[in-house]
């Protein structure tokens, strides 16, 4: 989930090239009275920022709340996944091997940051790899830690442990560590990404959906995978045709598609994952999480519809642009939220739970507090999150090679500092 800093709005304002009137020594090529359009200039395009900030927080919320309708309101894996195929496409026009490479320097140091806290953690709490059942045991369950440093496979981790600091629940790690699989699976896109792009532009139909007729294959029982093996290969089937309709945006091939043709195809393919949803329902209902090719068809045929419709915006319009800092600290600082997230969530519950020992707090403000603990929660986890950005998120500076700031949210006052400084 690494993407390139945002380095300021361009300005979406440019001169026109003025059209040459025919003289007698310059023949006219055109007796068209308009201008000639502008080429557009490069830089950030907005509407996608603003779509990756806006998955951000419905990850938060889902995790937090747990609300499994977010999953059908808004798939956010699916739409961070084809945000993140289009760039890769875009960067793919230069050499694979220093685009996988600088992908890889990007991702992994923020990792081993959280990977420095947590493994201690783990280890102190008693955790043993090599006589984990749920890692094989031995040298093998040993040889899972190295997840921790390359995810090639999903970290390890034990359903409860002790918590040495005393105020996380014992099941901290699979709720810290559990959402890391996307790390996992964005480092197996990144890798296959070249080979799929050339695959894309030869037959790009049959790539696009490749992955979903995968999904089908092995997401609903009828092949199965065991293991973590198993799970690495789903989530990269599920999520697979939402990474190259990124390909299809950034290449153009989606937008040679009429749009009556691809929304009316999205709506079909979304219809088609809630019915199979409604056959198929888990322990958490509607939960399209726990349904694969639910999520599959439903994440692609959403995407599908945002992309089709996507505005080009170099800057925020209108009251939109009161969130233009947010949004760009948000996709400078995208790594650091994802992975520090939910630990910080869990951080909030002790942090609130000194509330019920003030002196002031008697029944009726303790049963206040319980009936709006999770909005508490919700409140906290901001600033939160945002010591950590501060703490941590410098490294996805240094990983960038680039100069390392506290607070990259696009502010003039932080862009004068770097180019001054």
């Amino acid at each position: 989930m690494t993407y390139p800093t945002y380095e300021g709005n361009a300005d979406p304002t440019r001169a026109l090239p003025t059209q040459a009137l025919p003289t007698q020594s310059t023949p006219a090529r055109s007796t068209s009275t308009e201008p000639a359009a502008a080429p557009k200039k490069p830089g950030r395009d907005r509407y996608l920022d603003l779509l990756r900030s806006i998955a951000l927080v419905r990850v938060i919320a889902y995790h937090l709340f747990g609300w499994v309708w977010l999953s059908v309101v808004f798939p956010s894996m699916g739409v961070m996944f084809a945000l993140a195929g289009s760039l890769m496409a875009r960067s793919l026009s230069r050499p694979a091997l220093s685009v996988v490479r600088g992908r890889l320097r990007r991702l992994l140091p923020p990792m081993w940051v959280f990977s420095a806290l947590v493994l201690p953690l783990l280890f102190v709490g008693g955790w043993n790899p090599g006589k984990d059942p749920d890692t094989g045991g031995g040298a093998w369950g040993w040889l899972g830690v190295v997840n921790y440093v390359i995810p090639f496979g999903a970290p390890a981790y034990p359903w409860e442990i002790a918590n040495p600091p005393g105020f996380l629940e014992t099941t901290w790690a699979e709720q810290g560590i559990g959402p890391l699989w996307y790390l996992r699976a964005y480092l197996w896109f990144v890798l296959a990404s070249p080979l799929l792009l050339k695959a894309f532009r030869k037959l790009p139909w049959a790539t696009l959906c490749a992955p979903l007729a995968l999904t089908a294959v092995i997401g609903t029982g009828l092949v199965e995978i065991p293991g973590r093996t198993g799970e690495a290969v789903t989530d990269f089937a599920v999520y697979g045709s939402c990474w190259v309709l990124g390909f299809a945006h950034q290449e153009g091939v989606l937008q040679k598609v009429p749009r009556y043709a691809a929304v009316s195809c999205a709506a079909l393919l979304m219809g088609f994952g809630l019915w199979w949803a409604s056959g198929h329902l888990s322990e958490e209902g509607w939960d399209l999480n726990e349904i694969p090719l639910a999520q599959a068809a439903w994440s692609l045929g959403f995407v599908v519809i945002l992309l089709q419709y996507a505005p080009s915006w170099q800057q925020l319009p209108g009251r939109l642009a009161r969130w233009d800092r947010l949004v760009t600290l948000a996709n400078n600082r995208a790594v650091t939220i994802y992975l520090w997230h939910n630990l910080l969530i869990m951080a909030t519950f002790p942090l609130i739970d000194l509330l019920y020992q003030l002196p002031f707090m008697d029944d009726r403000l303790s049963s206040a507090l319980d009936t709006t603990y999770m909005l508490w929660s919700f409140v906290l986890i901001w600033p939160l999150i945002g010591l950590a950005i501060v703490a941590t998120g410098w490294v996805e500076d240094l990983a960038a090679k680039r100069r390392p700031r506290l607070w990259p949210d696009g502010s003039r006052k932080g862009r004068k500092k770097a180019r001054h400084g």
